[in-house]
């Protein structure tokens, strides 16, 4: 009974018919007002957002989201709110298109990923390297090795955009599908192609203890130079 009791208390506590409407009625306005916001903002779908544009829109969320159910909070303020995020929103972005430094600081560089067959490795940007996303992301793209691609480029908006070497010269490159992206272990002196299984450079000759010239790395995987249809 005392379970019973917490339940119900949980669930139903005073929620009374008069609120239970005014829930209704306060979701269909900040609903509206969300889609109309959207729409001013002149953002015509949303695939891929930049860093800036998901943080207005989590702001968005929260104004809208408290006066759906709090009847102490009146819609004016979230109404305040979405207007002072829309004109922050236009005010930015105009900046962005204005000057080149706003639009970096806002949004960074493209990030290149591949360079003719080989991941981009180096010093500078070795700390923001994530080998498995890109190995994700080139696969979504159909390419079984990093043989096929001559560059590919990281955008700002989280998008990939590549440029494929004809098939007529694709090379030898590290696999990226599981199957085939298997250390070689142990590793003894024998020929290749070998491909590093961190920065993907190329080796016709490996051996044992065998350091990457670019990565400093010491793990290798058969190259494979086949075409995708």
């Amino acid at each position: 009974m005392m379970q019973e009791n917490s339940l119900y208390k949980i669930l139903f506590d005073g929620a009374s018919s008069e609120l239970l409407v005014e829930i209704v009625l306060r979701t269909l306005i900040m609903f509206l007002l969300i889609l109309i916001i959207l729409r001013i903002s002149g953002r015509r779908g949303v695939r891929q957002l930049t860093l800036f544009e998901v943080a207005i829109i989590l702001g968005l969320g929260s104004a809208a989201g408290d006066p759906m159910f709090q009847d102490d909070l009146p819609i004016l303020h979230a109404i305040l709110v979405f207007l002072t995020v829309i004109l922050l929103y236009k005010g930015i972005t105009w900046l962005t298109a204005k000057f080149s430094f706003v639009n970096k600081i806002m949004e960074g560089d493209p990030f290149v990923v591949v360079r003719d067959g080989e991941f981009a490795v180096n010093e500078e940007n070795i700390s923001s390297f994530s080998k498995m996303e890109f190995f994700a992301e080139l696969r979504n793209e159909s390419i079984e090795h990093l043989g096929q691609v001559r560059t590919a480029v990281l955008e700002t908006d989280g998008s990939m955009s590549i440029i494929r070497f004809s098939k007529e010269n694709i090379k030898f490159g590290l696999p990226l599908f599981p199957d085939d992206y298997i250390e070689i272990e142990p590793l003894q002196p024998e020929e290749g192609p070998f491909a590093c299984m961190y920065c993907g450079k190329v080796l016709a000759i490996v051996g044992q203890n065998l350091t990457c010239p670019v990565c400093q790395k010491k793990r290798w995987t058969k190259a494979i130079n086949t075409v995708t249809p």
